[in-house]
């Protein structure tokens, strides 16, 4: 039996019998006015953070979420979409389906504008999506990759990647980890499909991301969400993991590579009304500017003394140089 299998048989019974928790969302339960989330989809929120965000939700986007789970953020997304088919949920496991086709006749009691249509649940497999090219606006998943090894993951991202539509954009919620972790714990297949011991460091997070294509990255979030000790796991040190919530857009890879969001801004305080790096960037005095890693390494390799340039502070929320 594979590593998928056994993460098949943990997500099975978590649908059969919710599983308050089997995840741990850095989240709160967040209802838009007229969204009321039923508390059995608040219980099956099986992610480690949110994948939903107005701003990525406009003029009516066609809205793709692989793992339903209880079907929590298909109705968050269905709020913004209100279509038929706006939403397209997929999953590998029968029983989830199942749960969620139920949990949305719950949510249509509890929300006049909700029909259960708005959502098209599909069995399909994150590594070989039941969706043609380039139909998607806005592909979310959360806590789901985190559970593939490298080269499924690599295909995870790449059906994402061939299902969006250009300048479509990927959400994400996955946890992260900077310490290394033994073999013992990566290969523990239950570990593993709890979205633990997949974590990864995030610079490798960002890179299979761009090696699948993605332009521009942004990191949105990054918090605290688990630790695993030495006095209930296989481990001999304490290790500390990490949630973050990322947007992958495809946009074309410029030239100098990709424009990566971690929360970083630059700001401008010499003598004249604002500056000009002659490179489509423009700071105004005292404003502060949200720039790309990229392009801070290039504005401090400048070495002026009237401009600076902020650490990452893996907080970003739109706008800036690109």
């Amino acid at each position: 039996m594979s590593y998928l299998d056994t993460t098949k048989d943990i997500y099975k019974d978590a649908a059969l019998t919710p599983n308050v928790g089997l995840c741990c969302t850095t989240n709160p339960i967040w209802e838009l006015p007229g969204l009321k989330i039923p508390k059995i989809m608040q219980e099956m929120n099986y992610g480690c953070g949110s994948t939903v965000h107005p701003r990525d939700l406009t003029n009516n986007p066609k809205i793709l979420y692989v793992g339903v789970g209880g079907g929590m953020e298909l109705l968050q997304f269905a709020y913004f979409s209100r279509q038929k088919n706006g939403v397209v949920g997929v999953d590998v496991v029968d029983e989830m389906l199942e749960a969620s086709r139920i949990n949305f006749e719950e949510a249509e009691k509890l929300n006049p504008w909700f029909k259960s249509e708005f959502v098209d649940l599909r069995k399909g497999d994150a590594l070989a999506l039941p969706l043609e090219d380039n139909s998607i606006d806005v592909a979310a998943q959360n806590c789901l990759f985190n559970i593939f090894k490298e080269d499924d993951l690599k295909a995870a991202i790449s059906e994402m990647y061939r299902v969006l539509k250009p300048h479509g954009r990927l959400v994400m919620s996955d946890p992260i980890c900077e310490q290394p972790m033994n073999e013992a714990l990566r290969n523990d297949e239950r570990l593993r499909a709890l979205c633990l011991s997949g974590s990864i460091p995030i610079k490798d997070y960002v890179k299979l991301l761009t090696d699948a294509g993605f332009g521009t990255i942004e990191i949105r979030a990054r918090k605290p969400y688990r630790v695993l000790n030495p006095k209930h796991y296989n481990t001999e040190e304490l290790i500390y993991i990490e949630s973050i919530e990322v947007a992958a857009i495809k946009d074309p890879m410029p030239k100098d590579g990709p424009c990566i969001f971690t929360g970083r801004a630059a700001i401008y305080f010499g003598d004249t009304e604002y500056f000009d790096d002659g490179k489509g960037h423009i700071l105004f005095k005292n404003q502060p500017l949200a720039i790309c890693d990229k392009t801070a390494n290039a504005l401090k390799n400048l070495q002026r003394d009237d401009l600076y340039i902020s650490e990452s502070t893996w907080h970003y929320d739109g706008g800036g140089c690109c």
